[in-house]
């Protein structure tokens, strides 16, 4: 088991997502994810590693069928509160789901694979449970706020030095180790320091920047396509029914000859 978030860690997760202060981060994450997943009214969505239930939330009142799971016990009550009988929550590790094959349309791993111990099995557990498409949102290692992030856990303690960071190239390849060469749509967001949003709102919502690899949050959505293998299968050697004549017919030709 991966890193699991205690109480204080909790609040402390859905307090950053409440402040007015990170709106803008919080609303350029949301908008790729919705313009790179497309989601529709009526799908089944599970969202793994959901956290406080944010995106959950969000799910539902777009009118997707929703389900969480979370490793943290204190996270899942902060999201039971938040969405009542809205959501279906479980207590379980991304490595592991307790769902049977194809159960879902769509998958979602959002700043979760960073804590979790195996980043293949995890991947592998969401192809597996979702039959149309999966999305994966990660922290960048290659954006500005990433590095500074790294540079701030040196000298104090902060949740981000129980995270791994990705990159896009570092993503693509940990996807196509499970699947091949599938379909997927990529993106980055917050370019730029937040505290130049002012002159770098328009830009930063620009669909042409946020293909830039650079971004402080990676988003990636794959479609999921069905792949079938073929096996040769061995077969007996059939005996000829009773009384059935086992040579070869002569033919027309053979037949005048021997008249």
């Amino acid at each position: 088991m991966g890193y699991v978030f205690d109480l204080n860690a909790a609040r402390e997760y859905d307090y950053w997502y409440r402040d007015q202060q990170n709106r803008f981060i919080v609303d350029l994450e949301d908008q790729l994810l919705l313009r790179l997943l497309e989601p529709v009214r009526g799908e089944r969505v599970l969202d793994i590693g959901c956290g406080t239930g944010r995106h959950l939330l969000m799910f539902s009142e777009m009118g997707l069928d929703v389900t969480g799971l979370d490793a943290s016990t204190h996270m899942l009550a902060v999201a039971r509160r938040r969405l009542g009988a809205r959501a279906e929550l479980h207590h379980g590790v991304a490595e592991d789901l307790p769902f049977e094959d194809n159960a879902f349309n769509i998958a979602t791993l959002i700043t979760t694979l960073e804590f979790v111990d195996d980043t293949q099995k995890a991947i592998e557990e969401a192809c597996r449970v979702a039959k149309d498409r999966i999305f994966l949102g990660v922290l960048n290692r290659y954006s500005i706020k990433g590095i500074e992030r790294r540079i701030k856990g040196i000298f104090s303690e902060s949740i981000y030095n129980r995270a791994k960071f990705f990159s896009v190239g570092g993503l693509t390849r940990n996807v196509r180790q499970v699947l091949g060469k599938i379909p997927m749509k990529r993106g980055t967001v917050h370019q730029l320091p937040a505290s130049l949003r002012k002159y770098t709102i328009h830009i930063e919502r620009s669909s042409l920047i946020q293909k830039s690899p650079f971004g402080s949050f990676i988003g990636m959505a794959v479609t999921l396509v069905p792949r079938y293998r073929t096996q040769n299968m061995p077969i007996d050697y059939v005996r000829p029914p009773r009384g059935a004549v086992s040579e070869v017919m002569p033919t027309r030709t053979q037949s005048r000859k021997a008249g």
